[in-house]
């Protein structure tokens, strides 16, 4: 099956149908019109450079530039992690700790499925690591956020709770058990929504992607399969590595609470 090639104009036509919804939110009074342009066009800029790059990192097909690649990506998400947060933890806390929790989880996930499952070679081919990778990068980050999210705001809407806890002879692992539980549930909700929703409400990127490009049906669904087994298992471990060392964070070596720890709100 040939793959369609799409031009610059027939992009510029769905460009064309972004603007006409920037029209419409205009007209509604949405305020959201100048957000709407400004992030087209970022998703434009960037995902065309990540082209430029991905076509001479795969041409190189060198393992420092594939690490290198993969590192930058880290940072980045470690950062959007962070920007996130309504009460995120003050200094590089925030940065830390879902840098590492995204770090241990998708990198070692990624590693095990490219060396053990699917075998490319060598191992860190570029067309199977770096998309694999972005994948669970992008989940992970989503769960971290809202985890570390759910922690912090519902340990300071219920820090009464928590501190006559502590007076009444509780560790800090128990006077903020079910806060943690909970934070660790909203994490992974979204992976959980989405295995169950695969194939029967949506199909999922990567197979709709596979199956545009002229790969098998049968052979795009086992993908996706493996992806989905994937990204729920770096969501689910990034997320508890996350909510163990940010709750961790919460509390000196006295068993306090220090919420001065945490920022302001963000608007």
């Amino acid at each position: 099956m040939d793959v369609i090639v799409l031009t610059w104009w027939q992009l510029a036509l769905a460009a064309l149908l972004v603007v006409a919804l920037a029209g419409c939110t205009v007209v509604a009074r949405l305020g959201m019109a100048r957000s709407l342009l400004i992030v087209a066009v970022r998703t434009v800029i960037q995902l065309s450079l990540v082209g430029l790059v991905l076509e001479a990192l795969f041409a190189a097909s060198a393992l420092h530039w594939v690490a290198l690649m993969a590192f930058g990506m880290l940072l980045i998400a470690g950062r959007e992690v962070m920007a996130r947060q309504k009460r995120r933890l003050v200094g590089g806390w925030a940065f830390g700790i879902g840098t590492l929790a995204m770090f241990v989880s998708s990198f070692s996930v990624a590693v095990l499925t490219l060396t053990v499952i699917i075998g490319p070679d060598p191992w860190y081919r570029p067309q199977y690591a770096i998309p694999l990778l972005g994948m669970m990068l992008g989940n992970t980050m989503t769960g971290v956020a809202l985890a570390l999210d759910r922690l912090t705001d519902t340990a300071w809407r219920q820090r009464a709770v928590i501190e006559n806890r502590l007076m009444l002879g509780q560790r800090w692992q128990e006077a903020v058990g079910d806060i943690r539980r909970e934070a660790m549930r909203s994490g992974l909700m979204p992976t959980i929504n989405a295995m169950a929703a695969a194939g029967v409400v949506s199909l999922p990127g990567m197979m709709t992607g596979q199956i545009l490009a002229g790969s098998p049906p049968a052979l795009a669904v086992k993908y996706q399969i493996l992806v989905m087994f994937t990204l729920t298992l770096g969501t689910g471990f990034g997320t508890l590595v996350a909510v163990a060392a940010g709750s961790r964070r919460l509390f000196d070596d006295r068993q306090r609470l220090r919420l001065e720890r945490l920022a302001a709100p963000r608007n």
